[in-house]
């Protein structure tokens, strides 16, 4: 396929065009009314966006049951993206990744559930993994009387009838609460800092200025192993002297350590309008950073789905992965993407990468002038 493949127009995802109409549970059972519900443990183990996302449906969870003692199981390092939640009386982890992967861990993780004598235990994650723990539990007879995970399928007593088909993660979580008859409100991500990861947000934004001056927020890298989802360096640099004749005086360059040679390019591109704050943040103190912001464009990336968690306009830029199954939730985000035959690939290497190359900066302003 030519490197020089025309987009022919290019489609845009708002909460509405990716929304999914729920369907008809045909068993119910209404978790919230039982009165045995004390503590409850909601399992998530998946990467950053994932674990972001998943913070919409905990709120309804803790709407649900104002008076249980919630517990979170996450993995590291996302868990210490909880280590300032009100909602939780306890965050805990097994490494089962990495450092404590095989048997070894899935007995202390089975130690620590029945330790903790749980009533209800909600899995997010409802992977093989996540099943064949509550399986064990299962059979050794120490599991909760109440499991309810994503799938029909064992070891969960409560469960959706069916799956949804290319749909977004929030809408298959929802179907999971409307299972256990709790009620999905939240729709966009909620997070919680300390006041210090606010203050630091600050002092950084005072010591380049950005406190009193108009600036856009580009997350212009992504994961090693996606880097076919990044739009170029050479785009965002162009996208930057664009915004500047709009009135941005700064764009602001932020990324982990995967994104920090994506960051450099662009920065060295455009030297009087970026400022380069790849690797100097922490991640709690990233929302107050993007909550000053003007405006966010970024790729299809996990720090894409913490900046959901405020209300800046936001535009991210897809190809390779559906826009249907990755968007940010919230609705001041929209997405964007390439009408080619090709996309949602979810190719990790391309010979063309049309879905990029094609999406010129001429092509992506009307979005941006939307917002």
């Amino acid at each position: 396929m030519s490197s020089q493949l025309p987009v022919r127009e290019i489609l845009e995802y708002t909460d509405h065009a990716c929304r999914v109409p729920p369907f008809q549970q045909s068993t119910v059972i209404d978790l919230p009314r039982m009165p045995d519900i004390h503590r409850i443990l909601i399992i998530k183990w998946g990467g950053m966006g994932d674990v972001v996302v998943s913070t919409a449906i905990m709120q309804d969870i803790r709407e649900a049951f104002p008076d249980a003692e919630l517990h979170l199981n996450a993995m590291p390092p996302w868990h210490t993206l909880f280590s300032a939640d009100p909602r939780f009386s306890k965050v805990w982890h097994v490494d089962l990744r990495k450092r404590e992967r095989g048997l070894r861990g899935y007995l202390r993780w089975c130690r620590q559930v029945i330790q903790h004598r749980y009533d209800l235990i909600i899995d997010l994650q409802t992977n093989d993994k996540s099943r064949l723990l509550l399986g064990m539990l299962k059979l050794l007879g120490k599991a909760p009387r109440y499991l309810l995970g994503n799938h029909p399928v064992f070891p969960y007593t409560i469960r959706q009838d069916k799956t949804l088909a290319t749909s977004h993660s929030l809408h298959i979580m929802h179907q999971t609460l409307a299972a256990g008859g709790i009620s999905a409100k939240a729709n966009c991500p909620v997070l919680y800092a300390m006041a210090e990861h606010e203050q630091a947000a600050k002092r950084l934004m005072d010591q380049h200025g950005l406190l009193q001056r108009p600036f856009a927020v580009l997350l212009c890298g992504s994961h090693a192993a996606g880097i076919s989802k990044r739009w170029g360096a050479a785009h965002y640099a162009e996208l930057a002297q664009a915004l500047h004749t709009q009135g941005m005086q700064h764009v602001v360059l932020i990324g982990g350590a995967d994104d920090a040679e994506e960051c450099r390019t662009v920065a060295a591109a455009c030297p009087e309008l970026a400022i380069n704050l790849c690797g100097q943040t922490e991640l709690l103190a990233l929302p107050t950073l993007f909550s000053h912001a003007r405006l966010i464009v970024g790729n299809d990336t996990g720090t894409a789905h913490l900046a959901a968690s405020t209300m800046t306009p936001m535009l991210v830029i897809c190809g390779p992965t559906d826009p249907r199954r990755v968007k940010p939730i919230g609705p001041q985000v929209r997405a964007i993407q390439a009408a080619l035959p090709c996309v949602n690939c979810y190719q990790k290497t391309c010979s063309h990468h049309s879905c990029m190359r094609g999406l010129s900066i001429g092509k992506v302003l009307p979005f941006l002038n939307q917002l």
